[in-house]
């Protein structure tokens, strides 16, 4: 019998990667395993997770904003945020948002349009996993269509006075500053808002199917008044919160594959260890043909993601490439644990095996940072040059 080969090996990924790039990967790896994985299905199961606890170790690690510069940020490259990300997903969704809520969306919101004195008053604890943020764009009834917007604005004297609501927001309950996005006089503009501004409150989103691994909370502000200084000087109208989104979105290209890559990691060791009329069920040719799809789809979705890696490294990744990778990453995830879960029959469903938590949170990770939907209008509009979403 010949040695078994893990995807990576197959595809040669290894070869892509640069030796900053493999350490960082691998401490990661080694981070997940030893600290998270023990405990995340307990933690999904009991619908929590110790966000705070977990800031304070990823932080210590120089994963929080690590692709920024400056203010503490490790200022990595896009390629090793991205492999990151992968890593922390192949042990839960829920923990990879909590790393791209904080730095790709709280985080590079601040850092790309905030003040000097927002970035200093903010940036090096929320790096460091001191103060955790979230990001208040979606609402209750505005969520691919974020011009719909709510919540408002006004000014009063030098303040400013928010009112409205926010929906599915990541974090949300244990922030200490939300990013929170309103329409004014002067079109949409962004608000740093701690979180123990009178008026503020982040009730707890329970009853989830998905992402249980995961604070999600509302966001209520009522009459929530705020110095004229807490808004973000340098974002006005929705380009602001949507490069924001496209930040996060480029992890999901990688985070999504390691949900994958978890799943089918788990299928392979089980098809090997499991006999059925007297023989591994890995020796059975349907095994091995769903094995083998599913291989060369995560392998070619790595690929994928290391490309758009590079691109985003030369600063030449476009809205659309990133639509294609999240589209195609999160469609083969998800694929992937569903077929995987067949390869376990009736053991798929516990969570003694990853595969079913791994597809539940992918449902989220498949709507949340723009729909399916949503991207495969982007790119029909970058191949066509015409608009569908209206």
């Amino acid at each position: 019998m010949s040695v078994p080969q893990s995807v990576s090996r197959l595809f040669s990924l290894d070869s892509l990667l640069d030796e900053e790039e493999l350490a960082i990967r691998d401490t990661v790896r080694r981070f997940a395993a030893e600290r998270i994985r023990p405990h995340v299905a307990g933690w999904f199961e009991a619908g929590t997770l110790p966000a705070r606890e977990l800031a304070v170790e990823l932080g210590g690690m120089g994963l929080l904003g690590m692709h920024l510069e400056g203010y503490g940020c490790a200022g990595t490259s896009a390629t090793a945020y991205g492999l990151a990300c992968l890593e922390l997903e192949a042990v839960d969704s829920g923990v990879r948002s909590l790393v791209s809520v904080q730095g790709s969306l709280a985080m590079f919101a601040i850092h790309r349009f905030g003040s000097e004195e927002q970035k200093r008053q903010w940036l090096p604890r929320m790096a460091a996993g001191e103060a955790l943020g979230c990001f208040g764009l979606t609402e209750p009834d505005f969520g691919s269509n974020p011009a719909g917007m709510r919540t408002s604005a006004r000014r009063d004297g030098d303040d400013w006075v928010l009112s409205g609501t926010k929906m599915w927001i990541t974090n949300g309950s244990v922030a200490d500053v939300a990013v929170v996005w309103a329409r004014t006089d002067d079109g949409i503009r962004g608000f740093l808002v701690p979180t123990d501004s009178p008026g503020f409150s982040a009730p707890a989103i329970k009853h989830k199917l998905s992402l249980r691994a995961s604070v999600t909370s509302e966001l209520v502000l009522e009459d929530v008044r705020l110095p004229g200084s807490a808004m973000l000087p340098e974002a006005q109208g929705l380009s602001g919160p949507l490069s924001c989104l496209g930040e996060a979105r480029f992890g999901i290209v990688f985070g999504a594959l390691g949900a994958a890559r978890d799943c089918l990691e788990t299928a392979i060791d089980y098809a090997g260890s499991r006999e059925v009329f007297d023989k591994p069920l890995a020796a059975f040719q349907l095994t091995q043909a769903k094995l083998a799809d599913m291989a060369l789809e995560l392998g070619k979705g790595q690929l994928l993601a290391l490309h758009l890696g590079r691109l985003k490294d030369r600063g030449e990744l476009r809205a659309e490439q990133v639509s294609l990778g999240k589209l195609n990453s999160v469609r083969e995830a998800i694929a992937i644990a569903r077929e995987c879960r067949t390869i376990l029959g009736a053991n798929g469903i516990t969570l003694e095996y990853p595969v079913l938590r791994h597809a539940n949170n992918l449902e989220s990770v498949l709507t949340y940072e723009g729909t399916s939907e949503m991207h495969q209008l982007v790119i029909g509009q970058a191949l066509t040059g015409t608009s569908a979403f209206r």
